[in-house]
């Protein structure tokens, strides 16, 4: 069986990956060229390269491909036409990365709380000032997407007392998150949180779905995350939003 590893040059940048694991041989593509030479022949493809359209662009040259496994959530990137109609499995590592994005995001927001970027620019100086700073208990944020992810942000939050608000396609009961709001409900609910965090997935129906309404219902105090998929919100609507102060911050890990 020949396996090829798709955005990597070798074992050692895909972490817990263990190369004796498999059988057959495995190759490395960490540019579209290699993947292009190596592609005719290779029967499973470990997809590690986030970015790349290389498989889109050379899909005819894999000739005996069976099996696609996305190391990562999202597969909207390889859902071009030519790989839907075929018969090729496409699996994806839902779950993997829930505990870590949850993290992240925390990390975030005790970055901005906690006023961490004046404590480092305090320590370039040498100087030690007493600043006020702020507690995440007791504050609100409305997690948009109740997908796995969403779920773990809203865990890690509800740990600490942040009073989490979670909102899916429709309204309805869930034992760990109460009751889920309706995302037609978005501008009410966010004008009464502090945070919101975007992990919606990407659908016709979030494309732009956080637009300069949606910003402006928000609180001028408020701050927006978005580590869910780039088009769900308009950079444009965002950008004035954040140069006309109606938003306090925001933390962009995606982008269309």
């Amino acid at each position: 069986m020949k396996v090829l590893v798709d955005g990597a040059s070798d074992a050692s940048e895909l972490p817990g990956f263990d190369p004796s694991e498999f059988p057959g041989d495995i190759f490395y593509a960490p540019d579209e060229e290699s993947l292009r030479e190596h592609l005719p022949g290779t029967e499973v493809l470990l997809g590690w390269n986030f970015r790349g359209r290389g498989l889109e662009f050379n899909w005819q040259y894999t000739d005996q491909l069976k099996w696609i496994h996305r190391c990562g959530a999202g597969v909207d990137a390889l859902l071009f036409p030519a790989l839907v109609e075929s018969d090729v499995t496409l699996t994806n590592a839902r779950g993997i990365f829930d505990h870590a994005m949850a993290e992240y995001v925390l990390g975030y927001m005790l970055y901005e709380v906690k006023r961490f970027a004046a404590t480092v620019e305090a320590q370039k100086e040498r100087r030690w000032g007493y600043k006020m700073t702020n507690m995440l208990a007791g504050q609100r944020a409305a997690v948009f997407g109740v997908g796995s992810i969403g779920r773990e942000v809203a865990s890690v939050l509800k740990a600490i007392g942040v009073e989490v608000i979670g909102v899916g396609r429709s309204e309805r009961q869930d034992p760990m998150l109460g009751t889920i709001r309706a995302i037609v409900d978005a501008h009410e609910i966010v004008s009464t949180v502090d945070w919101v965090v975007g992990v919606l997935p990407l659908t016709p129906d979030s494309d732009n779905i956080f637009e300069a309404e949606f910003f402006a219902a928000m609180r001028p105090d408020a701050r927006f995350i978005n580590i869910g998929r780039g088009r769900a919100q308009d950079e444009n609507a965002l950008f004035n939003a954040l140069q006309n102060g109606d938003i306090a911050g925001a933390m962009i890990d995606v982008f269309p």
